[in-house]
């Protein structure tokens, strides 16, 4: 299973796709995020259904200093690198 998520909020500048790689890597997910020029974070995410529950519901929180106003996920089947990176702005 393969969820495509998109956060906003102030969820840039803030640290929010470091702190994603690291819980990410956490749980064992693959995948990767990136932030869009629309000041969203766009994420794509593979793993166990646990585990990938827990990094969206993460997501809703976010880092200290990011503000989540709203979480989108969507299913995928996007092609994914091994492990979970961090990409350029989209």
């Amino acid at each position: 299973m393969m969820q495509r998520v998109f956060i906003s909020g102030k969820v840039q500048r803030t640290g929010f796709r470091d702190w994603v790689v690291r819980r990410a890597t956490d749980l064992g997910v693959v995948g990767w995020v990136r932030n869009l020029k629309d000041g969203r974070v766009e994420m794509l995410v593979a793993g166990e259904e646990d585990a990938m529950t827990a990094l969206i519901e993460a997501c809703h929180e976010g880092p200290p200093h990011a503000r989540v106003d709203h979480v989108e996920t969507r299913a995928d089947s996007e092609r994914l690198p091994k492990g979970f990176t961090k990409r350029f702005t989209a």
